[in-house]
């Protein structure tokens, strides 16, 4: 690999750092693998949408680990550039032949940034708000009463404005979905499989409110028995990407003392806050119910794909299934939401091409950087306008997700909705008459 050269948009080198944390040298650590065979630059969304190869995995590699040695200062802002830049989609890591741990060595940059030059008032205050269960309540709430009387579907368009009341318009319910409502709304079932807790995190708790509605009803149909443990708050993930580690810790530890011992699983149907709270072992440090809580982690696909699952009825549809980031590179978890989608009778399930490369949201990252956003999202809506049969869905288990490819098929006047792929397992058993 060519080292990359100073230039108004490249990272001097060399210049004086501060010294590495103990924590930091873990961290950096997991970047030892790397060889710089480039294998990592076609799963790079970033690389792929720029062609920079300080925009890749293997370019910020080199850069994390001048910083690392002091070659390059914290607080330098072209190598802010490139690190912020970052999706942390983590697809380069399941194509390294050598096992590089980017994610761990980005986080470990990532804290030393901050430590450096701090958190800019934009950032500070979005992780404000998803901090607060207070201010996120209110901010949610406010967006669905904008979505209910649509406001936020009629000005949905390609703007930057637009786009963003896209997003906010494709977090309600798919009207082609059929939902149970009334007394079967309640379903319950026997609990033979066991007890869960359902994480209700922050934007799926108002937002995506159907969603977690369909999980309960899909788990309890299949004998898991659902319960809620209170006190629970914002899952970290958005903190610890923006390497604020300690708001990360803050919110992990509050988590941890609130779904301890609360049931035999926690059930997860965000795909960010799965992955987040399957590392709070790591993020705090070893502490002991910190390693059992995240043991105990589960996505509720896989849940579902753990054993029998229960058949509804019909639903003929074509959907096409997107995997989110953090389910696939970062939980491993691959199978078990295409099992899920595979048993229902009638859905005719497709593939896309580019179904594992990120859609751009990646938290708040849409928000802090929406030129790279929407063109790391661009060539994943023209693959699904280019897919034939064009699907009246397009299905993914993350809420940023859902919303990003939303907001991207309305921006391009594609008629095609968003649903988690829970959603389309509830709808074939109330068509199926399960929950009578």
């Amino acid at each position: 690999m060519r080292d990359t050269p100073a230039s108004p948009h490249h990272a001097a080198v060399p210049a004086v750092g501060a010294p590495t944390s103990g924590t930091a040298a873990v961290g950096f650590a997991a970047l030892d693998p790397c060889v710089h065979c480039g294998f990592c630059l076609p799963a790079c969304p970033t690389y792929l949408a720029t062609g920079d190869e300080a925009d890749s995995p293997r370019g910020r590699i080199v850069l994390m680990r001048a910083l690392e040695r002091g070659e390059i200062a914290a607080d330098d802002p072209a190598l802010g550039e490139h690190l912020d830049a970052c999706l942390g989609c983590r697809g380069c890591e399941p194509a390294c032949p050598s096992g590089v741990g980017y994610g761990r060595g980005l986080e470990a940059a990532r804290e030393q940034l901050v430590a450096a030059r701090g958190i800019d008032r934009w950032t500070r205050l979005l992780l404000g708000v998803f901090a607060s269960p207070v201010l996120s309540r209110l901010a949610f709430g406010a967006g669905k009463m904008v979505r209910a009387l649509g406001l936020a579907e009629a000005f949905s368009s390609g703007t930057r404005t637009g786009f963003t009341a896209g997003m906010l318009a494709a977090t309600a319910p798919a009207p082609s979905l059929p939902r149970p409502s009334g007394a079967q709304a309640a379903y319950r079932g026997d609990g033979h499989r066991g007890t869960v807790t359902l994480f209700r995190g922050c934007v799926m708790d108002v937002l995506f409110d159907h969603v977690h509605a369909a999980t309960i009803r899909v788990l309890e149909a299949n004998g898991y028995r659902v319960v809620e443990a209170s006190g629970q708050r914002c899952c970290g993930a958005l903190h610890e990407h923006a390497g604020d580690r300690a708001g990360a810790e803050r919110l992990a530890t509050q988590n941890v003392r609130a779904l301890h011992g609360c049931g035999d699983k926690i059930a997860m149907n965000s795909a960010g806050c799965g992955a987040m709270l399957k590392d709070y072992g790591h993020l705090l440090h070893g502490e002991g119910q910190a390693v059992e809580v995240a043991g105990t982690v589960r996505d509720v696909s896989e849940l579902l794909a753990d054993g029998p699952l229960r058949q509804g009825g019909p639903l003929p549809l074509d959907v096409a299934y997107d995997a989110p980031c953090h389910l696939q590179h970062a939980q491993k978890v691959h199978a078990a939401p295409l099992a899920l989608l595979r048993s229902i009778p009638g859905l005719r399930l497709q593939l896309l091409a580019d179904s594992d490369q990120c859609c751009g949201s990646a938290g708040i990252y849409s928000m802090l950087h929406p030129e790279m956003a929407r063109a790391v999202l661009d060539n994943k809506i023209a693959g699904i306008a280019g897919a034939v049969p064009r699907p009246a869905l397009m299905l993914t288990g993350n809420p940023g997700c859902l919303m990003q490819i939303g907001a991207g098929l309305r921006a391009a006047g594609l008629p095609i909705g968003t649903a988690h792929p829970v959603e389309l397992l509830d709808a074939s058993y109330f068509s199926g008459g399960i929950y009578e």
